[in-house]
């Protein structure tokens, strides 16, 4: 109890001063850990969870689903590098989960997964494909891995979490570890959601792949869930206010893909 104590004590030391402002869209991000912390913590996370899905045999190897979602991320990846040169140095991994669940996640630096739910009852073009990927880059390009983190251990869960970890090993990378699956399963804010389709679509868009597909791929999204919910009962933007948004983005993207495709 006292060491739970001792560490929500820290925490709300570390909320007064652990603000930073984000690199790419300029906004005030509340931030507990560092990024190296949290991509070291990611990669555990990662590697394991992998690893479980492969003793399942959950993990994807035909070879012509992995050449294809492997060969649109790398040049998704290459356009989100070049807006922060310094992820060049990350350990990106790229694998696709045998998973009926609609859905990606990339974690801090650069852990990518697909589930085949999302390829098998989406059923995306290549340039659809792109915007799920891009999306999911721009979250670990704008520190969203690490902000959902550090939001997670100011909460009275992460405290309760940690101090169950701390029973079992007082390895703070192990506790660290946790937080980043806790971070990746945490549905991601409104705001943190608006910043990805807009970081997404621009490097899909310069990795040569059609900003309309960033449209239409909601819209399938959007009927597989039956209309979505109301703006107002999530955090996310409803998918009517996404494909707007999107849709009012396309203009401004088409120059990049444009570009792209006649390079």
């Amino acid at each position: 109890m006292m060491k739970k104590a001792a560490f929500a004590g820290l925490l709300v030391t570390a909320v007064l001063t652990g603000c930073a402002t984000n690199p790419i869209t300029g906004r005030s991000q509340l931030m507990l850990v560092s990024e190296g912390e949290v991509m070291n913590a990611s990669e555990q996370a990662y590697v394991s969870q992998i690893a479980e899905q492969r003793k399942l045999g959950k993990l994807e190897s035909n070879a012509r689903i992995l050449s294809r979602v492997r060969g649109i991320a790398d040049r998704v990846i290459a356009q989100a590098v070049k807006i922060r040169p310094e992820t060049a140095r990350w350990n990106w991994q790229v694998n696709v989960i045998d998973e009926p669940e609609v859905n990606a996640y990339a974690m801090a630096g650069g852990k990518i997964a697909v589930y085949t739910g999302l390829l098998n009852q989406i059923n995306p073009t290549d340039d659809e494909l792109a915007q799920v990927l891009g999306h999911e880059i721009a979250h670990a390009l704008a520190g969203h891995s690490r902000e959902k983190m550090s939001i997670a251990m100011g909460t009275d869960l992460a405290i309760a979490a940690y101090g169950a970890t701390q029973a079992a090993s007082d390895n703070t990378q192990q506790a660290l570890a946790a937080a980043a699956l806790l971070a990746v399963r945490l549905p991601n804010s409104r705001l943190m959601e608006s910043e990805a389709d807009r970081i997404g679509i621009e490097i899909a868009a310069k990795a040569g792949y059609d900003p309309n597909a960033a449209v239409s791929l909601w819209t399938k999204m959007s009927r597989k869930q039956n209309g979505g919910v109301p703006q107002f009962l999530s955090t996310h933007p409803s998918d009517s206010a996404r494909i707007n948004a999107l849709s009012d983005l396309v203009p401004r993207m088409m120059p990049y893909y444009r570009a792209a495709r006649h390079q």
